[in-house]
């Protein structure tokens, strides 16, 4: 028989290692792995999947909200930390906002965008942290304040003109005029309230400290990395727990048990903090009361 020219053997040669390697690294591995998989961990491996009543409600590794269709806190439940994301596994993301951004933009009254939707203007990350605090405050019945914030939920960010010298003109830019500004004065300037649609560009920014000492837990007010984060804080916890005792009937001693059994301890020991499962915990408390 003649032999076939080489190039056609080496095509067929080819054609066989792909069909090899499609069998082994295509089927065989990931029937294997996904065998041994459900064998040894078949929650894990299934999503962690929570159910209630035989249906599934939710997974343990993905956080959701605990709100009222007005987007209103459900007081007998905890609540999750802030998600930049809305907890949608499918739009996972942070805010990509850093510790700099502290200048709102104000929205113009009357003004509408590109849509034709009115200007709702954008809030500083700071601003996002200062109204979280006054919400959750509100909510649990404790201060809110925290430093950089002002009294009415927003970052206390002064504009100072000309940006090098002696003060003529100063701002609180995030404080929308009639608002009372945070601070009457400044190195003996009076303090102006924000004017939406007004370019304070060539001012310097001043971030102001205050005096105020934060109660609500960092993060009650800020989002997580994936915004899916199904953790919170023990201390964040323990904020939420003579509420929802309160709002259930149950007892203060009752709700800390039930919040140690849902703390998951540091990462091999050592790394990182222990959190609170919020859906594994709300369920629990569902369940205690029937």
């Amino acid at each position: 028989m003649e032999r076939l020219p080489s190039w056609i053997r080496q095509h067929l040669a080819a054609l066989r290692a792909l069909l090899v390697l499609t069998l082994v690294t295509g089927a065989i591995y990931p029937l294997l792995v996904t065998g041994i998989a459900q064998a040894v961990m078949n929650g894990n491996a299934n999503g962690s999947r929570l159910q209630e009543g035989g249906k599934d409600v939710g997974s343990a590794l993905i956080g959701q909200s605990f709100t009222d269709g007005d987007g209103h806190p459900l007081t007998k439940y905890f609540q999750s930390r802030p998600s930049a994301g809305g907890y949608d596994p499918l739009a996972s993301g942070a805010s990509n906002l850093g510790p700099q951004d502290v200048l709102d933009t104000l929205p113009v009254p009357g003004a509408k965008d590109d849509e034709g939707n009115p200007d709702t203007g954008r809030q500083s990350l700071l601003t996002q942290v200062c109204a979280r605090s006054k919400e959750v405050g509100a909510l649990e019945g404790v201060s809110g304040a925290r430093p950089y914030c002002t009294g009415d939920g927003v970052g206390a960010v002064l504009k100072v003109f000309p940006a090098v010298g002696t003060p003529t003109r100063v701002v609180s830019v995030n404080q929308a005029c009639p608002a009372t500004p945070f601070l009457p004065a400044y190195q003996g300037v009076k303090v102006e309230c924000g004017k939406p649609g007004e370019d304070y560009a060539a001012g310097r920014t001043v971030p102001v400290r205050g005096d105020a000492r934060a109660v609500v837990p960092p993060d009650a007010v800020t989002a997580s990395g994936s915004g899916l984060d199904p953790h919170i804080s023990v201390a964040y916890a323990e904020l939420q727990a003579p509420r929802v005792a309160r709002e259930r009937g149950l007892g203060l001693d009752t709700v800390r048990a039930l919040i140690g059994r849902h703390t998951t301890g540091r990462a091999l020991g050592f790394m990182g903090e222990p959190g609170v499962n919020v859906l594994e915990l709300n369920l629990n408390l569902d369940r205690l009361k029937g």
